[in-house]
Order: structure tokens, then sequence, then C-alpha cells
């Protein structure tokens, strides 16, 4: 496995230093860098713990569909 920085432009991914591809040859990314240092981790696994499976999404949304008015422009 190689590890390379990237930076995306105009809708490609050009690696920032040569690679030993062929052209063409297939490969699989795995990106990273994308914001995981604005995560509060602490909080999440807060959230994590908290959690309830016994609530569905469904019922959550049904809940929240209760509420009037928009919480997006309460936000």
């Amino acid at each position: 496995m190689t590890e390379l920085k990237a930076v995306y432009e105009n809708g490609v991914l050009r690696p920032l230093e040569p690679v030993a591809l062929q052209e063409r040859q297939v490969v699989t990314l795995t990106i990273s860098g994308l914001g995981d240092d604005l995560l509060d981790a602490e909080f999440l696994e807060n959230c994590r713990a908290e959690a309830d499976p016994r609530v569905s999404l469904k019922a959550v949304r049904d809940s929240l569909a209760k509420i009037p008015g928009s919480l997006t422009d309460d936000i």
C-alpha cells in the first residue's frame, strides 16, 4: 500500500508527487483530511453512550414533524 498526498482540482485528484502507476490503472482510494479535526470526539462518544437503539429514525422524524414552524429558520 502506498500513501500519497493529492489535491482535488477541476474534478480530478492530482498527486503532489510522481506515482508508480500505469496509465489508466484502476486503484482504490481512501480519503482522509475532510475535517475530522473539527469533530468533537468526546461529544460524539457521549451521544453514542446516550443513544437509545429502540428509538427508530421514523419515530424521531414523526416527532420532529409535529413541531410548528421551520427548524431551519430557528437555527
